[in-house]
């Protein structure tokens, strides 16, 4: 055997592996086959200092399966971008939810977390039959729901979802950044790193932080 037939027999087999792992990631999906339209859902964003929770549901073909598809976490910056876009191109819905730091701030991140859901769900169109839920159930919601946990690497629909999610989330924080350069929004995202804590110490609250997430460092946000 040649290298080049050795490389393209190792690239195959690759791909194989590749497409069972995706098999095996569309389990819950395949579990429910009485609903037609089943939808993923995940949030991204609940720990930040600064920044909105922004929760993401998606809509797709019951036949689809998505290479390199996982938990949005799991994935480098560069494979999530392309996989926003195979989503966006292929899904048969998708719907974004977001609560702001003010909104954390009065209901709480759980409550605002639920809020960001709701939307979502309530953009899509058309509606879906069935919800896969990352770890949590969504109150207020009459679709039936499935709570799975770490359902981001669990079901194709919610990894779909938390692509959406993160990737309009950091497209966005990179905005804020611009505006606000200090505190580096492009590379932290919002989370409490040294530099981001720094910063936060020695200038003070944005308008986008969470005025409930920030009174350890900063006393004026008591």
């Amino acid at each position: 055997m040649t290298k080049k037939e050795e490389a393209e027999q190792k690239r195959a087999l690759r791909l194989q592996k590749e497409m069972e792992r995706v098999e095996a990631l569309c389990e819950f999906e395949k579990k429910y086959p009485d609903a037609a339209l089943i939808c993923g859902i995940d949030e991204v964003g609940r720990g930040p200092l600064a920044g909105p929770v922004m929760a993401g549901a998606v809509i797709l073909p019951k036949d689809l399966r998505i290479q390199w598809i996982n938990d949005s976490k799991k994935l480098s910056e560069k494979r999530r971008e392309e996989l926003y876009e195979v989503i966006m191109r292929e899904a048969i819905a998708v719907g974004i939810g977001t609560a702001t730091p003010e909104r954390i701030d009065e209901i709480n991140i759980l409550q605002a977390t639920y809020e960001a859901m709701r939307q979502a769900v309530g953009s899509l169109t058309p509606s879906p039959d069935l919800l896969l839920v990352d770890a949590v159930h969504i109150p207020d919601l009459t679709i039936r729901q499935v709570s799975i946990i770490k359902g981001d690497a669990r079901s194709q629909s919610i990894a779909a979802a938390s692509i959406i999610a993160k990737v309009t989330r950091d497209h966005l924080m990179e905005e804020y950044d611009r505006r606000f350069p200090e505190y580096a929004f492009a590379s932290n995202k919002g989370y409490g790193t040294a530099a981001h804590i720094e910063a936060l110490k020695k200038y003070g609250p944005t308008p986008i932080h969470r005025r409930s997430f920030i009174g350890h460092f900063v006393q004026e946000a008591d």
